[in-house]
């Protein structure tokens, strides 16, 4: 049953990242060269419906982690299970505090109610997310390796 539960959580978090991952390296920049506001309106739309999923799916992955982490706690690799729960953990409070505020701006505005700065706004989120991205798939690694 532990073998389940550790492939189970490997591919939840690996898929988590592998969207983090497409979200930084190919759909931003997509987004970037697009004419005009285009970018800005793609942004918005990636926000409301990513922002709809990813909580939940950060949170479960963190749950799967942390039940991993207890039902392993005298198998070889426990260590590397916590390590990788607490860089989700960082990731989970670098989202809170750096990352949503931003994208929850972003995700309602309009031609008409843009503030000045917002190119700088989304600059700032992509550097925040090239962060987040390196965190997470340095949790994943770490769970890859304790499959072993």
């Amino acid at each position: 049953m532990l073998n389940a539960l550790e492939v189970f959580t490997t591919v939840v978090v690996g898929v988590m990242v592998g969207v983090e991952f497409s979200v930084a390296f190919v759909m931003n920049p997509i987004l970037n060269v697009l004419p005009e506001d285009s970018g800005q309106l793609g942004h918005a739309h990636g926000g409301r419906m990513l922002g709809a999923v990813m909580p939940v799916w950060y949170i479960g992955s963190l749950v799967l982690v942390a039940i991993w982490a207890v039902a392993g706690w005298h198998h070889d690799g426990a260590g590397l299970v916590v390590t990788a729960g607490a860089l989700l953990i960082i990731s989970v409070i670098m989202s809170l505090l750096l990352l949503v505020p931003i994208n929850n701006r972003n995700k309602t505005w309009t031609a008409e109610n843009r503030p000045a700065d917002w190119k700088q706004q989304l600059n700032r989120w992509v550097r925040y997310h090239y962060v987040r991205v390196a965190v997470l798939i340095a949790a994943f690694a770490l769970l890859v390796a304790a499959l072993t």
